[in-house]
């Protein structure tokens, strides 16, 4: 199946960049990546809030 998401998502990076130019191939691609992330997010795949947080390193005083 990932085959087949893979390639319908790089018809339609193609069509926008070929129809709206750089600008639109690239939020597509913006738009297609936070779409990509949230749907594992919701699936339970991915921790958005790790991701998004900040770690500290080390202890500082």
């Amino acid at each position: 199946m990932w085959p087949i998401v893979g390639l319908a998502f790089g018809a339609v990076l193609g069509l926008a960049a070929a129809i709206g130019g750089f600008g639109a191939f690239l939020l597509v691609l913006v738009l297609g990546t936070a779409g990509f992330l949230a749907g594992r997010a919701y699936a339970g795949e991915v921790d958005l809030a790790e991701l998004f947080t900040r770690r500290e390193r080390g202890d500082r005083r």
